[in-house]
């Protein structure tokens, strides 16, 4: 767990810019303040939150850059202890210095998280809030910062805390009949009592059902363009992305290797892959690539598997669409400006199938709303109503609640003696408690923080 000493670090990425920020958390914070920035308004003075002028001096009264300061006063702060901000010149070499002068007079390096671990645990935000904060810097398209902003505003914590208190109404009205005689508290009206316990199953698995969704606006979604070669595969990923990303020939094979690009389509951040023209080669660098496009389709959201519908099928096309999976696979029948020769009834069990040309353009956007449509369009969620949970720890938390709920039901329905209900209910809270950080072991802390960036 942390020490509480006075913490330091960059605020801001390296490299160049205009302005670096040096932040600081703890108790000394002011007073390291006061030791190296001198200004016309001394430190003890400055008012909490607003921004002073000063400039920086170390132990030799060198001056060492202009800046403007701010004091943050606990517990109205990011971390709810005393913070202190500097604004330097965005010079690396600056910041270093910066950095130097307050490592010189006591402040401690912050490990990565540290900033948001102490606003953890002084109670500023639950664990769920603070996850929401990576999830806020890392997104990658409007939706999922939508997404990760509503989670640190409390939307999800909100949501865990209503299931809490509907299960802990439950506890109690379950142990008062483990504890006290039914002449004092009445009989247990059994059915009063899994009311809730049901409906609040079914409302924790429809928030599991969301994560498909929250994954791929968190992660986003890796989409492969399939097929044998001289298809259009190439020219399908210029066409979608906006640009002549591919080179684009007559020769056959001449993508040998994966490419892979980002865009973003309904508000998805999608990662993709142009991989090589699937067939039997003898070229030892064509035959990587075959073998990487074979990779890439198991673990692949989508496939977009390409034929060319101007020509009949191949051998070389059914070889490729072995690599498929029809339940997350597009047929995409290329040069729909051609006359078309493909037979296309022969790709029984694939439901998704789409005409285009990427020449031309047609089709480009039914093939874009079949992509986005594959990962769930939830019209509540686009309105921005409902919550979507992004974690895989925040759903397997849940799916480990909804187990313990079933065991509530399965002991009522086995007559199994009040303690075991009691058991399976508190399960269910302590699973719960996961998520917001109640219940959270303090290596799965370390283990969360960790992954945050310093000074942050």
């Amino acid at each position: 767990m942390l020490s509480f000493a006075t913490i330091v670090a960059p605020a801001t990425p390296p490299g160049e810019g205009g302005v670096g920020i040096i932040r600081l958390s703890g108790p000394q914070a002011v007073d390291y303040l006061k030791i190296v920035c001198k200004g016309k308004s001394p430190v003890s003075a400055m008012k909490s939150h607003q921004l002073y002028h000063g400039h920086l001096l170390n132990r030799d009264l060198e001056h060492v850059d202009e800046v403007l300061a701010v004091v943050m006063r606990a517990p109205r702060s990011y971390t709810g202890e005393d913070v202190v901000e500097v604004h330097c010149h965005g010079g690396s070499q600056i910041q270093r210095s910066v950095l130097d002068l307050f490592l010189a007079v006591g402040a401690q390096m912050a490990a990565p998280g540290e900033f948001t671990q102490r606003a953890f645990l002084s109670g500023r935000m639950d664990l769920a809030q603070a996850e929401a904060v990576v999830a806020v810097i890392k997104a990658r398209s409007e939706r999922a910062s939508r997404v990760a902003l509503d989670q640190l505003d409390g939307h999800l914590s909100r949501l865990i805390h209503h299931f809490s208190r509907q299960l802990k109404d439950s506890l109690a009205l379950l142990e008062a009949h483990i504890d006290f005689p039914d002449d004092e508290v009445g009989t247990l009206d059994l059915s009063a009592l899994l009311a809730p316990v049901r409906d609040l199953s079914l409302e924790m698995g429809s928030l599991v059902e969301s994560f498909d969704v929250g994954r791929a606006l968190r992660e986003g979604i890796s989409v492969l363009i399939l097929g044998r070669p001289n298809v259009g595969k190439s020219s399908l990923m210029n066409a979608m992305l906006g640009e002549s990303r591919s080179i684009v020939t007559e020769v056959a094979g001449t993508t040998r290797d994966t490419l892979e690009e980002s865009l973003v389509l309904g508000g998805f951040p999608v990662r993709l892959i142009d991989a090589a023209g699937v067939r039997e080669t003898v070229d030892p660098v064509e035959r990587e690539g075959v073998r990487r496009a074979r990779e890439k389709a198991l673990s692949a959201d989508l496939v977009l598997m390409v034929v060319d519908g101007s020509g009949p099928l191949t051998d070389e096309d059914f070889l490729a669409l072995e690599l498929c999976q029809s339940d997350k696979t597009v047929i995409v029948v290329n040069k729909s400006d051609l006359a078309q020769a493909a037979d296309i009834t022969r790709f029984i069990g694939f439901e998704r199938l789409v005409s285009i040309s990427a020449k031309h353009g047609f089709g480009l956007a039914d093939l874009r709303e079949l992509i986005v449509e594959q990962f769930g369009r939830d019209e509540s969620f686009s309105a921005g109503e409902g919550v979507v949970i992004t974690e895989r720890r925040h759903r397997d938390a849940l799916l480990r609640a909804i187990t313990a709920l079933e065991g509530v039901l399965v002991s009522v329905d086995t007559l199994a003696p009040l303690e075991c209900l009691a058991v399976e209910l508190r399960e269910a809270l302590s699973s719960l408690g996961q998520i917001t950080g109640e219940t959270t072991p303090d290596e799965i802390l370390d283990q969360i923080f960790s992954q945050f960036c310093i000074g942050k």
